[in-house]
């Protein structure tokens, strides 16, 4: 009786793991409802990126998927909401007319009083860069395609998807450098190549006005819309539009952007085919009030100095969030990997913030993921003279200067970084949505 007893509890435990299993297995079978499990404009969508690797190829169909893998396996996947600001104006004797922007002046503060107490004059590569880091690379040209190459490896190092771009109308510059809009579609085909996307940054050129955008983001579309890696974004109404970040948007009047964004615009964009997804700059309090009377469709913070401005402040985003969701706005944190400027505005020390080997960065990301946003964006990729560039910097001394560099690690660190948090970010969302 007793072995009987023995026998018939053996078998009900097999019964019962058997039971157990097979309802964990059922648990990690993705629902058919018929509803996206997936946060608005960031589709997994497995088949399609199958569809492009088959081709060899990224899909420009798929530009809205919050990943997708490349040809070397699923260790190199990169990660679509991550989008990270990029320049192109740096010039160097082998492809330009000589050394641009490693050479920029030191910014005179605007009290002649403070502005007498600091240096003067501009620097002088290649040993004098305007920069407290070195690049591996050194002063670099961006019309180098090597360069161009080697940047897209080392964002595609990062996961991040989506390059935003610094871009300014055909024969406009910054007041420190030449034109660059001639070097768009090198930048997009060697993007392509690495199946990242690019998006544009627009700039505050002297003379932008929303008559002017309207211009300028028909150019866009027209010139650049047909190429793989134009990037497209998916709204939470399933729109696929194009996605513009607008530098400095606070300079035009709410009620001028509104001509350009909003439907009752004087010439306006929406429901044409030069619609898109439009990103303000959020500095003061006040801005987020602007931005939604102007009709953009979200803000991002940019500046990577916590505290700088409101909206760089990482204790201010859970409100801006919230703001953002209660009036159907994308809210896109700019997360950094610390800030100094000291070697363009000599009298701008107290924004600097330290990298503490890595850890500002971190903390800057995980304020980033908190918040629950569809987007990311990393400040920057290359601005090398804010000293906000997560590009691969080494130690350089000189004789008249002692460059920062990452150690004790490697100068691939915050690449290493960026991907790490963003294969995180991108595990959270799939618990936000459980």
């Amino acid at each position: 009786m007793t072995r009987l007893r023995k026998k018939a509890c053996v078998a009900l435990f097999l019964f019962t793991l058997f039971i157990f299993g097979t309802m964990m297995g059922l648990r990690t079978l993705k629902p058919s409802d018929g509803f996206s499990d997936l946060a608005p404009g960031m589709e997994m969508a497995p088949f399609a990126a199958e569809r492009s690797e088959k081709r060899g190829e990224p899909d420009s169909d798929v530009a809205d998927t919050k990943i997708v893998f490349s040809n070397s396996g699923h260790e190199h996947s990169i990660f679509y909401d991550i989008h990270i600001f990029y320049y192109l104006w740096y010039g160097a004797p082998q492809m330009d007319r000589g050394y641009i922007h490693w050479d920029h002046v030191l910014v005179p503060h605007w009290d002649p009083k403070i502005a007498a107490s600091h240096p003067k004059g501009r620097h002088n590569p290649p040993e004098d860069i305007a920069s407290s880091f070195y690049p591996e690379l050194g002063p670099y040209s961006s019309r180098d395609p090597k360069v161009l190459d080697s940047h897209m490896s080392q964002i595609e190092a990062a996961a991040a998807g989506v390059v935003v771009l610094s871009w300014y109308p055909p024969g406009v510059a910054d007041e420190h450098g030449e034109p660059t809009e001639d070097l768009v579609p090198a930048v997009m085909d060697a993007a392509h190549r690495h199946r990242i996307k690019v998006a544009f940054h627009i700039q505050p050129y002297r003379g932008r006005t929303e008559l002017s955008m309207h211009d300028n983001i028909k150019y866009i579309i027209d010139k650049y819309g047909k190429h793989g890696a134009f990037y497209r974004f998916k709204s939470s109404t399933g729109k696929v539009l194009p996605l513009f970040y607008v530098y400095d948007s606070y300079l035009t009047p709410p009620e001028a952007w509104a001509e350009l964004l909003t439907s009752r615009g004087s010439h306006s964009v929406r429901g044409t085919p030069y619609d898109g997804i439009f990103i303000a700059l959020i500095v003061e309090e006040r801005h987020k009030h602007d931005i939604l009377a102007s009709g953009f469709d979200g803000m991002y913070t940019y500046f990577a100095s916590n505290g700088f401005s409101f909206g760089s402040s990482h204790q201010n985003w859970k409100a801006v969030k919230d703001f953002c969701d209660r009036n159907n706005l994308l809210f896109v944190p700019s997360a950094g990997p610390g800030y100094v400027d000291t070697a363009v505005r000599p009298w701008n020390n107290h924004n600097t913030r330290n990298r503490v080997n890595g850890r500002y960065y971190e903390t800057s990301l995980q304020a980033a993921l908190s918040v629950r946003p569809d987007i990311i964006t990393i400040t920057s990729f290359n601005e090398w003279h804010e000293g906000t560039q997560i590009e691969r910097a080494v130690p350089k001394k000189t004789v008249t200067r002692l460059y920062l560099d990452y150690k004790p690690h490697q100068p691939e660190l915050y690449l290493e970084l960026t991907r790490k948090w963003a294969e995180q970010f991108s595990k959270e969302k799939e618990q936000w949505l459980m």
